[in-house]
């Protein structure tokens, strides 16, 4: 039963305290009220937070049930064999380029120390090339040495790199035999006289 002026009234309380009871009373309710609306809102809440934490719930059973079929399936083993094979094919890959860059200095030295280009390759192939230390340059260590011993192993294969000018004259070298090789003094007079007086025709 709701609580009236008219009921208070007929129960001779007095008009001014009638307002107090009407105002205090008012209060109440509204705090009842709002009291109400608060935990209706709370439950609410509990509501979705449950419905969330069912959700999260059947996720992690979910992901259980993947991991142990995954589990199951020989994981840790198939990722060794990954780890293995990526390990395997990056020694390979350092170890191909760390011989072709041996392999390239070593060829430059072969050139530096004056093999003949045809020989070069046949010098490769029986040279201990792996022995080879190169430096954070890469470089070869001790060049000077290893040069000294290409030299001296391979002294048939080395020729003389030189520039030479066109059409230099070799006329046959005067050695009292008829022989047609020139000597080294009748090539060197040869090219200085064709160097400064032109190449001398022929009668």
């Amino acid at each position: 039963m709701a609580l009236t002026r008219k009921m208070l009234a007929a129960m001779d309380i007095p008009a001014e305290k009638i307002d107090e009871i009407i105002s205090a009373h008012s209060e109440t309710v509204n705090a009842i009220k709002e009291e109400r609306d608060q935990e209706k809102a709370e439950k609410e809440k509990l509501k979705e937070q449950a419905a969330s934490l069912a959700s999260v719930e059947k996720d992690l059973a979910t992901a259980k049930e993947e991991l142990k079929k995954f589990q199951d399936a020989g994981w840790e083993e198939k990722l060794k064999k990954v780890q293995a094979e990526y390990d395997h094919f990056k020694a390979e890959t350092e170890t191909k380029a760390e011989k072709a860059a041996k392999e390239n200095a070593y060829k430059q030295l072969l050139i530096d120390a004056g093999v003949s280009d045809k020989r070069i390759a046949s010098v490769m192939k029986v040279s201990d090339v792996d022995s080879v230390t190169l430096d954070a340059d890469g470089k070869i260590k001790d060049a000077d040495k290893l040069t000294e011993t290409v030299k001296a192993e391979w002294a048939d294969f080395i020729v003389t790199r030189q520039e030479q000018g066109a059409g230099v004259s070799k006329p046959p070298a005067n050695d009292g035999n008829g022989g047609s090789q020139p000597s080294r003094a009748a090539e060197m007079v040869a090219k200085y006289r064709n160097e400064h007086y032109g190449n001398p025709k022929e009668d």
